[in-house]
């Protein structure tokens, strides 16, 4: 994929059971600079997204792996994150994932690099022995002879990992990651508008040696993606949006959400802007049509 030449020919795909696949039905991207169709996305029916929550209802609470189980499967996400951190660091990829957030999002070069730097010092910060050492347990002597309290960190099983358009690399892939590495199996969906970023960092996992299998990845509106979480009976799923979606998980998913964000964010303008009035007022203009989209 080239970000500089992106049209209704590339054609995004859903990762589920460990195969990228196609949905009957899709839908365009359109380009926020040209307003031409930029890419063409899966729109995944409630019949397809079946799949998606019978995986997430068959993992075991115990995850795919925890201190007593498939122990291995630390040491290998520590391999895969050191593989991909070393991929990141070429220029040329550096430079694929930057220009392709910025066909999504109106970022400034060194916003939508510094995502992409953000990221790999994460993949090299808990590569090696790191993942493993997040899973450190605790003994404590008991009372009398023969009785001691030991305690493990286990995963939650099957989860969900939900995030917005406004980073479109950074949020996804360290949250999804993280859930990865603990023995969890996430179900990640990104706002459909950027979804393409996560997409092609999933392909990099799978490449450096994540097994497809681990991770289910969604293109779908909100009530397809609320359908699966509450059929497929999500442990936990970590949500950043709007406050109007968290409050509607909460009730839901009966509490079982972690919420990254919720509301009105402040825009801070540097010292590097030209015309600060104008740049407010495309600033406001912006996040109404965004509102509206959503």
């Amino acid at each position: 994929m080239d970000p500089a030449a992106l049209g209704p020919h590339v054609e995004a795909k859903n990762l589920v059971g460990g195969q990228w696949k196609s949905t009957v039905a899709t839908q365009t991207v359109i380009d926020p600079l040209t307003g031409a169709d930029m890419v063409t996305i899966p729109s995944t029916s409630a019949t397809e997204a079946r799949e998606f929550s019978t995986l997430m209802a068959a993992t075991p609470k115990s995850g795919a792996h925890n201190p007593l189980r498939n122990v291995d499967r630390y040491a290998l996400y520590g391999s895969v994150h050191a593989k991909m951190a070393a991929e990141m660091r070429k220029p040329e990829v550096e430079d694929f994932f930057t220009k392709l957030i910025q066909r999504v999002v109106p970022k400034h070069d060194a916003q939508a690099r510094g995502e992409v730097t953000v990221v790999r010092t994460w993949l090299e910060s808990f590569s090696g022995d790191s993942v493993r050492q997040l899973a450190r347990s605790f003994g404590l002597p008991g009372d009398r002879p023969g009785q001691a309290s030991n305690g493990y960190r286990f995963p939650f099983g099957g989860v969900a990992v939900i995030t917005p358009f406004n980073f479109p690399l950074e949020i996804p892939s360290i949250q999804t990651m993280s859930a990865l590495m603990m023995g969890n199996r996430p179900l990640v969906k990104v706002d459909e508008k950027v979804a393409i970023v996560m997409e092609q960092f999933l392909r990099l996992a799978v490449h450096c040696g994540m097994p497809p299998e681990d991770v289910d990845y969604m293109y779908s509106d909100g009530a397809v993606a609320n359908k699966v979480l509450r059929d497929g009976d999500a442990r936990v799923t970590l949500f950043t949006g709007s406050q109007h979606v968290a409050e509607h998980l909460v009730v839901d998913l009966k509490g079982r959400v972690k919420l990254e964000d919720a509301g009105f964010d402040w825009k801070i303008l540097g010292p590097d802007v030209p015309d600060a009035k104008h740049q407010v007022s495309l600033a406001l203009t912006l996040s109404l049509t965004l509102t509206l989209t959503l």
